[in-house]
């Protein structure tokens, strides 16, 4: 006896009318993002870009910054992708309506308005605020070195740059000279009027490299100028305000910067905002993305890029942004020792925020919670360390285990690898420094949508569970 299977009508037309958001469930993510784009997100500065009536219709703006969002949720960043899945995946068409728009239409759309579509994190963290998920008790702040699209072989350093210059002027002297003596044999060979007098192509892409040299080094001179001059200034600040104070500058006098670049200084010719920087996997051309995490959901509050490879400069930047986006300060902020100095200490005094800075690696510091402050002394510090440093080091030894200088890796790391591991976002797309701080708040703004599909449902005010796509 034969079994019988369930029929299979992959031929058969469909004799009752669908709706293609039937063809996900009601609890999927791309329901969500639909539902929060349309009825919670003010799209006003997209939208008011369209006016003219000539042409063939857009897509609908809206449908595209929910197409953007819900493919940067599921790690999906490339527009080709994008596009495919428009074509292939039926969450896409859900979203798209079996209109799917192409590579280039999307490319273009997220190029035109990428600087909107970054500041919409502002919204999406209001939401997740109303939803209960950032609640400022504690915030920890950390960076990661995030790859630029751009190849560290690319770039070359300042005192490499005379070098190459002056092999390559020679170069095209010396076949511009062999080029010209060519032509005047050949002009006595078959005349003046014979074509055979251009320049070969391979000649005038050296001289098209020499042009990036050249505007490379200019651009690292302008930039060592400033900074000497910048550097003169503050000491000229700073001596006036001796003197009025009545105080000696001791020691002998600095030595007056230097008006041209270090011979190591580098530039890069692919993304010339970009620096190399130290990471894990070694040294790679890259920017550091920073991030401020809240503890309740792990919610990002304030999000930046820096050209820096240091943190130090970003803490008061970055706890002042957290204010600008939820109107209120943290009441506690933890960060790495890259974050130490004794200014930074200061300015969260000045703020009122329960400070838990890392003075030191992590080993060091925690060295008396580990065996036991009885028994362990701390490393000596000299004697010359800044108070608000030596204060912090106290009071994060007696804060023990029951810290909460804990979370200062707790918080930010998850996140980190949620984005970098889980979403598989390891290099930036777009070049520029202007460019990537934008794709970053992007970045940041799907990383805080998940959170809140997860934990909050704009309808009901209720938690819900949404599917991954």
């Amino acid at each position: 006896m034969s079994k019988t299977f369930r029929a299979w009508k992959i031929d058969e037309p469909l004799f009752l009318p669908v709706m293609v958001q039937d063809f996900v469930a009601e609890d999927h993510l791309a329901r969500f993002v639909v539902s929060l784009v349309k009825e919670e997100l003010v799209l006003a500065e997209i939208t008011g870009t369209y006016g003219s009536e000539r042409g063939q219709p857009p897509f609908d703006p809206t449908m595209m910054v929910a197409l953007l969002l819900y493919s940067y949720c599921c790690g999906i960043y490339s527009s080709r992708r994008i596009a495919k899945g428009c074509r292939e995946r039926v969450d896409f068409i859900s979203l798209v309506g079996l209109d799917a728009p192409d590579f280039r239409t999307i490319s273009d759309f997220r190029k035109r308005h990428l600087k909107a579509l970054g500041e919409l994190f502002g919204q999406v963290l209001q939401l997740c605020e109303k939803a209960g998920l950032a609640k400022l008790g504690h915030v920890a702040l950390d960076g990661t070195k995030i790859k630029a699209n751009a190849s560290k072989h690319k770039a070359m350093s300042y005192g490499r740059m005379g070098e190459r210059l002056r092999e390559l002027d020679g170069e095209v002297a010396k076949w511009l000279s062999a080029a010209a003596a060519a032509d005047a044999e050949e002009d006595k060979q078959y005349g003046r009027d014979k074509t055979g007098e251009e320049m070969p192509k391979w000649v005038a892409d050296k001289k098209q490299r020499a042009e990036k040299i050249r505007k490379a080094k200019a651009e690292l001179e302008a930039e060592a100028k400033a900074a000497a001059e910048a550097k003169l200034a503050a000491e000229a600040k700073a001596a006036a305000k001796r003197e009025a104070e009545g105080r000696r500058k001791p020691g002998p006098k600095a030595a007056p910067p230097a008006l041209e670049p270090d011979a190591k200084a580098q530039k890069n010719f692919t993304d010339p905002d970009s620096r190399i920087m130290k990471s894990k996997d070694g040294f790679v051309q890259a920017y550091n993305a920073q991030a401020a995490v809240d503890a309740e959901a792990q919610i990002i509050v304030a999000h930046d890029v820096t050209q820096s490879p240091v943190d130090c400069g970003q803490l008061v930047a970055m706890t002042d942004a957290i204010e600008t986006n939820l109107g209120r300060k943290p009441e506690q902020l933890s960060a790495d020792a890259g974050y130490c100095s004794e200014a930074n200490l200061e300015a969260l005094e000045n703020r009122n925020i329960d400070a838990y800075v890392a003075t030191g690696r992590a080993r060091d510091a925690v060295a008396g919670e580990l065996k036991g402050a009885a028994t362990t002394t701390p490393p000596a510090e000299p004697a010359s360390a800044p108070m608000r440093v030596e204060a912090m080091r106290a009071k994060i030894k007696a804060g023990g285990h029951a810290s909460p200088y804990r979370l200062r890796k707790q918080l930010p790391e998850p996140v980190f690898g949620q984005i970098k591991q889980a979403r598989g976002f390891r290099q930036f797309l777009l070049r520029g420094f202007e460019m990537v701080r934008a794709e970053w708040a992007i970045i940041c703004t799907a990383h805080n949508l998940l959170k809140l599909a997860h934990g909050w449902s704009p309808s009901t005010t209720q938690p819900v569970a949404t599917g991954a796509g």
